[in-house]
């Protein structure tokens, strides 16, 4: 099997700035974008973030989910997610829209449709692509876990990181989607509710692991204020 080892975002860069003028031009008026992003501890996937220009903030926010965030989840969740990203296609290309008409917060798509990658070309290295959508407004109104979400939002009601605490509870709900759909690329024929089990494991304890980081920091800096007033 490929495992696309010349793949690198600079090749896919230059390889969409190289398209046929005719192409780009009609990709710009449309709207369309390309970021390219991947894990930062593995070379695979390689992963086409297609968006409209309107939606450039969400498309760098997505990149930051991919490269950051993971990097922060415990081990144990990323090593939940190893095979299924070693068997995934080399090349995902996520298309990020606002809302489904179904209402779904994505899918995986059987076909590619994205057109700069739904013909293979040889800046690909011989690698699988795979595509898929995520309805990132759908995802930020989605509570995975409604009743552990709504208690850690009361928890956070009590302080001032509320605010901070939606933001990456939104971050990793982005992640945790898109490992869900990446799942459904890698292994097509694994029984949902078994996908499902383990995405929804993952946004639990990655998203319990922050709050307890978080609750950590908050204690310490309570603690060094009330330091500092006995010393006033």
């Amino acid at each position: 099997m490929s495992r696309g080892l010349d793949l690198t975002p600079t090749t896919i860069e230059e390889y969409l700035r190289m398209q046929p003028r005719s192409a780009r031009w009609r990709q710009w008026f449309a709207g369309r974008r390309y970021r390219i992003t991947r894990f930062n501890d593995r070379t695979t996937p390689l992963i086409a973030v297609a968006h409209s220009f309107r939606d450039a903030a969400m498309a760098r926010l997505f990149a930051l989910v991919i490269e950051r965030d993971w990097a922060s989840v415990p081990v144990a969740c990323r090593e939940a997610y190893d095979e299924i990203l070693l068997e995934a296609p080399e090349l995902v290309v996520v298309q990020l829209r606002r809302k489904n008409l179904c209402r779904c917060l994505g899918h995986r798509h059987p076909v590619v449709r994205e057109a700069p990658f739904a013909e293979h070309h040889e800046a690909f290295g011989g690698a699988r692509v795979g595509e898929m959508d995520i309805a990132w407004q759908t995802v930020r109104e989605w509570q995975g876990l409604p009743l552990s979400d709504l208690a850690l939002d009361t928890k956070f009601l009590e302080g001032s990181r509320l605010e901070e605490f939606r933001a990456a509870q939104f971050r990793l709900r982005l992640l945790s989607v898109f490992l869900h759909e990446t799942n459904h690329l890698a292994a097509t024929y694994e029984p949902e509710s078994a996908v499902l089990s383990r995405s929804l494991g993952f946004y639990r304890d990655s998203l319990a692991a922050y709050v307890e980081e978080t609750m950590k920091t908050l204690s310490l800096t309570i603690d060094r204020s009330f330091s500092r007033l006995g010393k006033d």
